[in-house]
């Protein structure tokens, strides 16, 4: 008598029903009766209940381990089972189908098939094998569609009548969703905090700082944290996927290895190609297309002490979708407070620019502005005079430079203002053959291609050169005079203009539209002009040449010219900057900035305050 109280009969193969397996009838019986009926009438009461297969195995379970050890037990007679009462093979395989739909049921994978299930449940009640040796048993397969509903088939009947088949198949089963495949490829995201696409698309609002979308062409929203979050350091892996996923997911600035510090400095650097400030990894990642955009002006102020109000329009047209990397201002005839001159410049530009240098010969003025963040991969910068003038005292005629290195590639920016005159035409090519002999540049800064360079015009010593200002020339002669003069002297030799689609800006009368109305009758002239010359063929690209006729406080109108411009990766060896600008330059500009934001405000509030309005009641 076992546990359970089941009678164990010993083996006789005699006792077999001829024709049928000794292992077979015996096993599914084995399997079948996982519960047993008792002779009182409490559990004759109990046994009307639904049949409740998942609790009796739990108990099962619970009152023996799977891995506890245990000896084999014999099996039952064949026939006998169910308190010696014989089953019909046709109740046996309701029998197990049943333990089938009942196990599906209570598998939380629903990954298991009914034979592993069937044996691990005949290990579990202690039945094993009489005599301690294992049979070898034929699988048994159940279809998958009852595997994992746990469903009868059309034919089978409930084994019993108290049996909801109806609640066991509304029983939830786990739903695996296919991942969902992309329609389309996301397009390549530029790594350049410089480039052209991400100076808008990483742009934050005001009202939501906690979150920027990256929008160019269509990009999926993403989560702008901070890198010096210590949490997402910890969890990030120190290699160069892991860089490179944080420095397009999180932040457009790089981050910065511990090696890379130890490796090289950021004064003077390495003179290898690869982590030097100035190399070609530093050149991509800011300029991915290797293009820098400048932005020059110029303008004869005629010595107006009144600057107009506003600069806006000579600075930041609106006619153009970015502002540009690096600012050049040249002016002539200046103003006679040129210190005022440049706070209006740093104000109009504002916060996101910093004035490089600025130097003067006289009314000569020359400023340059480049954008904050570029301010470290500027050289040293040199600046050189030239008075064209008999009397050098007088500094009202001449030239200025200014000269310095942007990553590999060496600029010379100069403004000129030439002899006045209609028949100083000899004068004014004297004075262009002065300057690119008497202009001292560079000094200290080495030359990026000393092959190509000449001792005897400063204009080949350098990779990109801008030559602008005054110049005053004037053709009011004949063809052939014209023609003449060029034939004796060739100025301007190398150099490029861009097509001129805007009216002559000189001679205005000051404060309108109007050319010279005086006693003079001078002739419209083009006399502003901006020059450009490279080493290379087309490291300059013109984007826009035109002049601005808003500003009217001078009978000159200014001239504007937007370039692109070939960069090369450098080496450190040269003289660094270190990031240095004029920083009082810079607060003053910036505070006065703000003095009129709120300026603007207040009016705006007292002309609120001050109207009326009318109900009608």
């Amino acid at each position: 008598m076992s546990e359970h109280g089941d009678s164990i009969v010993p083996f006789n193969p005699a006792e077999l029903r001829s024709g049928e397996p000794a292992c077979k009838t015996d096993i599914n019986v084995l399997r079948v009766d996982l519960r047993k009926e008792k002779s009182n009438k409490e559990e004759l009461k109990d046994s009307k209940k639904p049949y409740d297969g998942t609790k009796l195995l739990q108990d099962e379970l619970n009152k023996v381990s799977p891995y506890q050890p245990r000896p084999p037990s014999l099996p039952k007679p064949v026939g006998l089972g169910m308190e010696g009462k014989n089953i019909s093979f046709d109740e046996k395989l309701r029998g197990r189908r049943l333990r089938n739909s009942q196990e599906s049921l209570t598998d939380p994978g629903e990954t298991g098939s009914s034979t592993d299930s069937l044996k691990d449940a005949a290990s579990v009640n202690g039945q094993g094998l009489a005599s301690g040796r294992p049979l070898d048993l034929p699988p048994m397969e159940t279809p998958p569609f009852m595997i994992r509903t746990g469903s009868f088939s059309e034919n089978d009947e409930s084994p019993r009548e108290d049996f909801d088949l109806n609640k066991e198949r509304m029983k939830p089963s786990r739903i695996i969703l296919s991942p969902l495949q992309l329609t389309s490829t996301y397009p390549p995201l530029d790594n350049s905090a410089a480039s052209a696409s991400l100076r808008t698309t990483n742009w934050i609002d005001r009202d939501c700082l906690d979150y920027s979308v990256v929008g160019r062409r269509g990009r999926s929203e993403r989560l702008q944290r901070n890198l010096s979050d210590s949490r997402l350091l910890d969890t990030m892996v120190s290699d160069n996927a892991s860089v490179h996923s944080m420095k397009s997911t999180y932040s457009v600035l790089n981050p910065i290895r511990p090696r890379d510090v130890r490796n090289r400095s950021f004064l003077e650097g390495s003179v290898l190609g690869s982590g030097a400030l100035l190399g070609a990894e530093e050149l991509d990642r800011y300029f991915p297309e290797r293009r820098l955009g400048i932005y020059v002006a110029t303008w004869n102020m005629q010595g107006q002490k009144v600057l107009p109000y506003n600069l806006d329009d000579l600075l930041l047209p609106t006619d153009t979708d970015f502002a540009q990397d690096v600012y050049v201002i040249g002016v002539q005839e200046g103003c006679p407070d040129r210190r005022e001159w440049e706070i209006r410049l740093q104000e109009t530009l504002g916060p996101y620019y910093v004035m490089l240098y600025a130097a003067a010969h006289g009314v000569l003025y020359l400023t340059i502005f480049v954008r904050r963040d570029l301010i470290w991969f500027c050289s040293e910068v040199e600046h050189a005079t030239v008075t064209t003038r008999i009397i050098s005292q007088i500094k009202t005629k001449g030239a200025v430079g200014i000269g310095f290195t942007f990553f590999g590639t060496s600029f010379l920016f100069i403004t000129s203002h030439f002899t006045s005159g209609d028949s100083k035409v000899y004068e004014r090519i004297l004075d262009y053959n002065k300057i690119i002999e008497a202009l001292a540049l560079p000094r200290n800064l080495p030359d990026t291609n000393p092959y190509r360079s000449t001792t005897c015009d400063v204009t080949t010593r350098f990779d990109e050169v801008f030559w602008f200002g005054d110049f005053n020339f004037r053709l009011n002669k004949a063809r052939g005079e014209v023609e003449a003069i060029l034939n004796q002297g060739s100025i301007f030799k190398g150099f490029q203009e861009a097509s001129i689609n805007f009216p002559p800006t000189y001679k205005y009368d000051i404060g309108c539209d109007v050319y010279d109305s005086t006693t003079k009758q001078r002739t419209p002239s083009y006399t502003d002009r901006i020059l450009y010359r490279n080493r290379q063929v087309d490291d300059i690209k013109v984007i826009k040449y035109t002049s601005c006729s808003s500003i009217k406080t001078s009978d000159h109108r200014p001239v504007i010219g937007m370039f692109q411009v070939k960069l090369r990766p450098g080496r450190d060896n040269i003289p660094l900057g270190a990031g240095q600008f004029d920083r009082s330059l810079y607060l003053e500009g910036i505070r006065r900035r703000i003095t009129r934001e709120l300026k603007k405000r207040e009016a705006a509030m007292k002309n609120q305050n001050n109207s009326t309005v009318c109900t009608i009641s």
